[in-house]
């Protein structure tokens, strides 16, 4: 894989894609910025090794045009400030201002492209808006691995209009295909996969793969339910998908046949609400009343998954146990992070990613006491169900 070390920088301009796409508050001010923080070793290294940075990313979805809330000005001073340099905005991504500021464009110089998505032409993957993207730069940087599974103009579309030489990876992209690969294709068993969420209709295609590599598959969270109303079980008014049962039934044949350890809870957290001040009490989950609901696993099911976790080589953790954004149903997901932390300081390698996941390492404070935490969610699902994606493979060609 062709990273940023591999080319000359000096007198170059990079146009490098970003996942800019974090989360502002009301006063558009950026709450978390993970994503900021991760893509700002590469451009510290393009602006050292004498190049200029052109940025562009997308910031949520905007349905009708150019709209404040999804303004990537709101965004300059953070970005400004972790990589250490002033950052020049450009209030369009093509327009005639945006390609006087990057022709402009002096060595150690950093401008940031208004929202790409202001274009509906960014999701269509249209080849005239990638060609005229392309203008801004004399080498093409794919740093978004949270976009790689898109088939966007910025993304897969963009680096043919680039040379061969002329294109490669950031560090984000980088280390994100490592440590999949590492996972994926180079796993030490055991090698144990915790999959949580609440659809198995969302899951499937990664549980099939992962039947393929793991020794082990622990499920939580509200799609565990399906699994068990499947099996025979009465789950109360729980999350389930009716229309999944057979689905379920088929996955649990899969893995007897593979000879996959594929674990269901045994017991649950039942609440009489979804609330995080409901009526609350331990259930064994094959016999939920009516009128109560599973809101996270339980003491039985926290003990089964952890010994199973802390024994593990090699750990991908997709998905939480349960309703961990309630203080009163977050001990599950809580427990399991704190296995991950312990089975990685005996020497397992581990890789936390989506959403949810990463939202729990981060709650919890141990985001630096795992192997890897993915800053792509639907991509890191993608890229194990498909082996590949359209914005790694566009670099690559």
């Amino acid at each position: 894989m062709k990273t940023i070390d591999s080319l000359n920088f000096q007198n170059k301009r990079a146009l490098i894609r970003v996942d800019f796409n974090v989360p502002l508050n009301d006063a558009f001010e950026v709450t978390d910025d993970t994503r900021i923080r991760a893509a700002a070793p590469t451009i510290k290294q393009i602006l050292e090794k004498g190049g200029s940075v052109i940025l562009m990313s997308h910031l949520g979805r905007p349905k009708e045009g150019p709209t404040n809330k999804y303004s990537l000005k709101h965004i300059v001073s953070a970005v400004s400030k972790l990589i250490g340099a002033e950052v020049i905005f450009a209030d369009d991504c093509i327009g005639a201002d945006a390609f006087a500021k990057s022709a402009a464009l002096k060595p150690g110089q950093v401008l940031l492209l208004e929202n790409l998505r202001f274009y509906k032409e960014e999701e269509k993957g249209d080849v005239a808006f990638a060609e005229k993207l392309s203008k801004h730069g004399d080498i093409y940087v794919n740093d978004a691995f949270g976009t790689a599974h898109r088939a966007h103009a910025s993304t897969a579309v963009i680096a043919q209009f680039f040379a061969a030489d002329a294109k490669c990876f950031g560090y984000v992209m980088a280390g994100e295909v490592a440590s999949i690969d590492k996972v994926i294709n180079g796993a030490e068993a055991p090698f144990t996969a915790i999959v949580g969420g609440a659809k198995v209709s969302d899951k499937i295609l990664i549980i099939e793969q992962l039947m393929n590599k793991a020794n082990n598959i622990l499920i939580g969270g509200g799609m565990a339910f399906t699994f068990v109303k499947a099996m025979g079980g009465t789950i109360g008014k729980s999350l389930c998908e009716d229309d999944k049962l057979d689905l379920a039934k088929e996955l649990l044949l899969k893995a007897k046949a593979k000879g996959v350890n594929l674990y269901i809870p045994t017991d649950a957290v039942i609440a009489d609400n979804f609330a995080n001040d409901a009526n609350k009490k331990d259930s064994n989950i094959n016999t939920i009343p009516d009128g109560w609901m599973g809101l996270d696993i339980s003491d039985e099911t926290v003990k089964t998954y952890s010994d199973v976790i802390k024994n593990s080589k090699t750990i991908l953790w997709n998905g939480p146990m349960g309703v961990f954004e309630m203080s009163s149903f977050e001990n599950g997901t809580k427990q399991v992070a704190l296995a991950i932390a312990e089975a990685t300081k005996k020497g397992a390698f581990s890789l936390i990613g989506g959403g949810d996941s990463v939202a729990a390492i981060n709650k919890y404070n141990l985001a630096s006491q795992v192997s890897y935490v993915s800053t792509g969610g639907g991509a890191l699902l993608e890229y194990i169900e498909q082996g590949s994606l359209p914005g790694v493979r566009a670099v690559e060609a």
